[in-house]
């Protein structure tokens, strides 16, 4: 099914190249400037959005290996991923259960057993309390009560989501819409992770307008992807979620020089690789972009607000298809660093400047055209999302038997 879907979009995509079209809103679309600058409600936000709804927190390819962990910090909340003996991806809050401090610093590792630092309480990768330091003189206490606290965790087409609500009851995979479907045909699961780096950004909200929006790319990157590169857009949905494509016959390949002409070649040759091509977003903070350099890469940015709403950080994973060879590391490099400036210098900065603007008061609202059906999309559904409450929230999305149709 999944390929037939990627066959369908790429059917559209040449059919309106041909005929010189693309699929409009049906109106401009008004998002008021405060909803960027507000603190208020930046921290609405955090709470309703990405406290409540699930949020990718790594790739597989992070801790691929039984034993493997990533600890990390979402939006305030400490979390640790662990991958088990029994090859299980499990979330917790990294939080010591005796005094609360961290029991594995940030980062990424190997191991069985974490080790408090304060007073050396001892957990397991099922976050099982195995050791209380002096267990003799500390009195008694029930170590099958006092593990490391859950987080709901799935992992699916080489992808971790998790939720910071130990208490949630959201359906990770229904919130997904059936997107998870088309995301596994990258394979992402075997994929190698050749680099990553963590960028400063402004509100979340404008760094996020950047990535399902082809309308700035022949203008902002006229240095780095070329003027004459389209500024047109098609977009998909499922859900919140999005694929972002430009309407062409010409899809491009391992070599810059020659792209895939899909009108050129039987269906039944369209390869997988090839049909994946585009922006994929992942409500509310994922963009991934699929690039060559190195061999076939992607870079997926991880994008979360910061304590003011005049902040954000985006973490960049570059991951690889295979593992370059020693050949191909220098031109991985540089395709990396060409894609950390273009979103550092060129995006980010850029949206320093808009945000500045905004803080002066020049603007009370901004306006996505027509033809930004993408940003129309996402800005909808964080109000949407706001607007829901908690028992409400599984009601936003398709059941999963509906999802997988």
């Amino acid at each position: 099914m999944s390929k037939l879907e990627l066959v369908r979009m790429a059917k559209q995509n040449i059919a309106h190249a041909k005929a010189g079209t693309i699929v409009q809103a049906p109106d401009v679309f008004r998002v008021p400037a405060s909803a960027y600058i507000d603190n208020e409600r930046h921290d609405l936000e955090k709470k309703r959005i990405f406290k409540r709804m699930p949020l990718k927190l790594a790739a597989t390819a992070e801790l691929p290996r039984n034993g493997d962990y990533k600890a990390m910090e979402a939006v305030g909340m400490p979390v640790l991923l662990t991958r088990g003996k029994d090859g299980k991806v499990r979330a917790f809050i990294n939080s010591c259960t005796h005094r609360g401090t961290y029991v594995a610093v940030e980062g990424c590792g190997d191991t069985s057993l974490f080790t408090c630092p304060y007073h050396g309480w001892t957990f397991n990768r099922e976050g099982e309390l195995v050791g209380i330091a002096s267990r003799e003189d500390f009195g008694d206490v029930d170590p099958s009560t006092l593990g490391l606290k859950p987080l709901p965790v799935l992992e699916k087409a080489g992808l971790i989501w998790g939720v910071l609500d130990p208490n949630s009851t959201i359906d990770i995979e229904r919130f997904l819409s059936g997107y998870d479907a088309l995301l596994a045909s990258f394979g992402f699961e075997n994929w190698h992770l050749f680099s990553k780096r963590t960028l400063k950004g402004p509100n979340w909200k404008i760094a996020y307008d950047g990535y399902p929006d082809f309308y700035h790319l022949p203008v902002l990157h006229r240095e780095t992807f070329g003027a004459d590169i389209s500024n047109r857009a098609l977009y998909f949905a499922w859900g919140p979620h999005q694929r972002v494509t430009s309407p062409s016959v010409a899809v491009p390949g391992p070599d810059a020089r020659n792209p895939v002409r899909l009108d050129q070649k039987p269906e039944a040759d369209w390869d997988t690789e090839t049909l994946l091509s585009g922006v994929w977003t992942i409500f509310p903070h994922i963009s991934i972009a699929s690039f060559y350099g190195g061999g076939r890469g992607v870079m997926i940015s991880q994008l979360f607000p910061g304590e003011t709403a005049q902040e954000s950080t985006t973490t960049q994973l570059y991951l690889l298809q295979h593992e370059p060879r020693p050949e191909e590391r220098d031109e991985a490099e540089r395709q990396f660093e060409l894609l950390e400036y273009v979103v550092k210098v060129e995006d980010y900065d850029t949206g320093f400047r808009q945000q500045k603007a905004l803080l002066a008061g020049g603007l009370d609202s901004v306006i996505f055209g027509r033809n930004e059906g993408g940003g129309q999309l996402f800005h909808q559904w964080v109000q949407k999302i706001l607007e829901t409450d908690d028992g409400d929230l599984n009601s936003l999305f398709p059941p999963v038997s509906q999802a997988a149709e």
